[in-house]
């Protein structure tokens, strides 16, 4: 069974910076697609950054270059350096790993860690 746990979280000020870290246990994290999504109050979770097994990053266009995802297979720990933090980073922080065994898709995911930016 996969188990990701989150940690890094906290309240900052606007233009400051945060780490978040994701450890995987459980599995081949080297293999896994892994993602970090985040939720405000009243409002849909929403992916913010993804990578690969190989390292090939993507980012939603309101964290480009602003937010950095990372991994260390060695480790099997994601990371997300987030910079230049704006109030509406405000969330909770959740990681995902994407897992494909034999055709079929598992998705799992952490369970979360506050971000709060005050301005």
């Amino acid at each position: 069974q996969v188990q990701l746990v989150e940690s890094g979280g906290g309240s900052v000020q606007a233009g400051g910076s945060l780490r978040l870290s994701c450890a995987a246990s459980g599995g081949t994290f080297s293999s896994y697609v892994m993602g970090w999504f985040r939720q405000a109050p009243g409002k849909q979770r929403e992916l913010a950054a993804t990578i690969t097994s190989g390292g090939s990053a993507y980012y939603t266009d309101s964290v480009k270059g602003r937010f950095t995802i990372s991994r260390d297979n060695v480790t099997n720990t994601m990371y997300l350096q987030m910079n230049s933090l704006k109030p509406e980073d405000t969330a909770v922080y959740y990681c995902r790993a994407t897992i494909r065994t034999m055709g079929r898709v598992n998705y799992y995911w952490g369970q979360g860690t506050q971000v709060t930016v005050s301005s």
